[in-house]
């Protein structure tokens, strides 16, 4: 191959080259036109004109549910069932067997959350009450125990009176079992041996505080920090009954009146 034939190659293909650039600014030029950016699209929160009613967010279908909000169970996610009557009715039973895991789960919840008003007893003189706060529900007395177990959930859920809901703190699950906890402190007030399976061995508090070598005082009611009130059994304060010594031989517990301010001098 001569000089001659070699440059017209390298011609041909400098050619080549400069026309596959070309081309490709071409394909870029065309792709720099507006049409993709002005195109009908939908934007968030915005009008639009494709629809009659002028919304660019479209409302939900009816009767779709968003993935795991089913609620199937309404009497596990409210508490109530509808009566006859057309009335919301709570009911004594609860939406799933109540096993000691569940007791556990209750204890350790209501511990958390309920305990600073009701106390851990659940007689309504928590730890806030015997700094000044208005006494909670004592669910020990004859209007609580005759309440449905239900009624505690709905009260979780909703709040009432000076408490407020805990349904952002505790899942359904947990309100039910502390549900079922409160029942259990219920029952352990009026417990008596005969309530204890056959076969099944009964202990005196003291004995298992020697066994675990606890302090004496661990099997005795214990008392309120700054206050001569014994916090159990259920505590008297002004305004309430007196409460009986723990200890027959003990003298009674006696609460006395408030003292009236002294007047503002003039």
């Amino acid at each position: 191959m001569n000089l001659q034939s070699r440059e017209q190659g390298t011609g041909n293909r400098e050619q080549r080259v400069i026309a596959a650039l070309g081309f490709g600014v071409l394909l870029l030029v065309a792709g720099c036109r507006q049409d993709m950016q002005n195109q009908p699209k939908l934007i968030p929160q915005r009008g639009s004109e494709i629809f009659a009613d002028h919304r660019g967010a479209r409302p939900q279908v009816v009767n779709t549910v968003a993935r795991g909000q089913l609620h199937e169970d309404s009497y596990f996610y409210t508490g109530v069932v509808e009566g006859a009557n057309g009335y919301r009715e709570e009911m004594n039973v609860m939406p799933f067997p109540v096993t000691m895991d569940v007791l556990k789960r209750g204890q350790e919840q209501f511990n958390i959350y309920c305990t600073p008003c009701h106390s851990r007893v659940g007689n309504g003189l928590g730890m806030i009450v015997d700094r000044g706060y208005k006494p909670a529900a004592n669910f020990h007395d004859q209007v609580r125990t005759a309440q449905p177990i239900s009624h505690y959930f709905y009260v979780m859920t909703h709040g009432y009176g000076g408490m407020p809901d805990y349904s952002a703190q505790l899942t359904p699950e947990d309100r039910w079992a502390v549900a079922a906890y409160i029942r259990a402190l219920q029952l352990s007030q009026s417990a008596t041996a005969a309530d204890v399976p056959s076969g099944v061995q009964v202990k005196e508090l003291k004995d298992i505080a020697d066994e675990k070598h606890l302090p004496a005082g661990f099997a005795q009611p214990w008392m309120l920090p700054g206050t001569a009130i014994q916090a159990y059994p259920p505590v008297a304060k002004e305004g309430y009954p007196a409460m009986a010594p723990a200890n027959p031989a003990d003298p009674a517990i006696t609460i006395p009146k408030s003292k009236p301010a002294p007047a503002a001098a003039q």
